[in-house]
Order: C-alpha cells, then structure tokens, then sequence
C-alpha cells in the first residue's frame, strides 16, 4: 500500500449523480472515495477503505423500526451525513442512501488517513498511524466528527464533504459485518484487501 501523505491532494467533490441508487451498491462505490473535513485547526482527510450497508429492511438498520428524532437523517435521501453516539464514548458517521423518504444509510467504518495526520494524532492522543481511523469511533475522533454534523448534506457546498478518489483502489471483498446481533450472516460489509487500516478481526478481512 502506499505511505500515508500528509500533503495536499488533488481531491475534487464527488459528483451526487455519480453515487448508485441502492444501499449495497453505494457501500462498495464509497470505498476508495475521500472523506474531507475543512476543521478549524487544518484540513483532515482519509480514503475510505472499510464500510457497511444497513439496506431498507435490514433488522440491525437503525431506520428498521421507522422515522424518530434520532434516525430522520436517514430518510432524507442520498448523501447526508447521520451521525450518532453509542458505547458510551464513541461517535459513528454514516452516509444516507436511499431516496428521501426511505431509511438507510452505509457506515463507515475506517480510513487510510491521507492529510492532516499530525492534527488527528493528536486527536487521538498519539496513536500510530495505523490506529488513527480503523474503526468507526476512532474515525470520527480522529477527523473531530460529531452530532453537529448530524444531517450535513455531504454532496453542498461546506466544510465536511466527500471527494473523488485520491489514488486508483485496490481490490475489493465483501465478508459479514462486524459487532452486530441481527443479520448477523449478512455480508454487507465492503473493505479494501491488504489495507493496513481496515479494522475488525483478521479473519474478517480474508473473504
């Protein structure tokens, strides 16, 4: 794989039209794609390498028992971010995926960090490298991804968005998710293979 950079990319904003219209088919195009926060402190970005899709129907999709205060993000159509708090500690972003009114969305689960690593460092007090962005709670620590991005539309014009790709992608395997009780044999879960950054079990990175 190639060494982290902590340079500037040539990333452009990912096109909204360019992104599938099904769940399972957006959590395979993400991987590879840029997620961009525009924070105070500098620019922080990472390739997305690990994801999963929580599809229409899906009994451990938290948009499986309908619309709440909590979920709406999840039914406003393709692209906004849904982040919520869980374990106590940690913060999960997600990308919505089904057409407004239907509740999905893709979590993402880990990054290859490309820039702003010294900054994530030290939003992760000291982690390596390696550690910074594989899984999903040290992603959001690391690019300081909160509720307040709860809802953010990540195809306008802001400071949290996603960008094309910073490098030509690897191969791609698919194997079930991880931390889960429900669907639990469902493979929904995406990653890059021989990504140093991707989380979970080793074995869960073999399929």
């Amino acid at each position: 794989m190639a060494p982290p950079v902590d340079l500037p990319l040539t990333v452009k904003p990912l096109p909204r039209e360019h992104l599938p219209s099904a769940t399972l088919a957006m959590a395979r195009f993400l991987i590879g794609k840029t997620l961009v926060h525009e924070s105070p402190e500098g620019m922080l970005s990472g390739r997305i390498v690990e994801t999963e899709g929580y599809p229409p129907g899906d009994a451990a999709s938290h948009a499986f028992r309908g619309k709440t205060n909590r979920n709406q993000t999840l039914f406003l159509g393709p692209g906004h971010c849904y982040v919520y708090f869980t374990y106590g500690s940690s913060f999960m972003v997600n990308v919505s995926s089904e057409e407004a009114g239907i509740g999905a969305g893709v979590l993402l689960r880990a990054l290859e960090p490309l820039e702003g690593i010294e900054i994530m460092q030290r939003n992760r007090k000291n982690a390596s490298v390696r550690d910074l962005t594989r899984g999903p709670g040290r992603l959001a620590q690391a690019l300081q991804i909160d509720k307040r991005y709860d809802g953010v539309d990540l195809f306008a014009k802001g400071t949290l968005w996603l960008g094309t790709p910073a490098r030509r992608t690897g191969r791609i395997a698919t194997s079930i998710r991880i931390g889960i009780t429900r669907e639990v044999d469902r493979k929904r879960r995406f990653f890059e293979v021989g990504n140093p950054n991707v989380s979970g079990p080793r074995a869960l990175s073999l399929s």
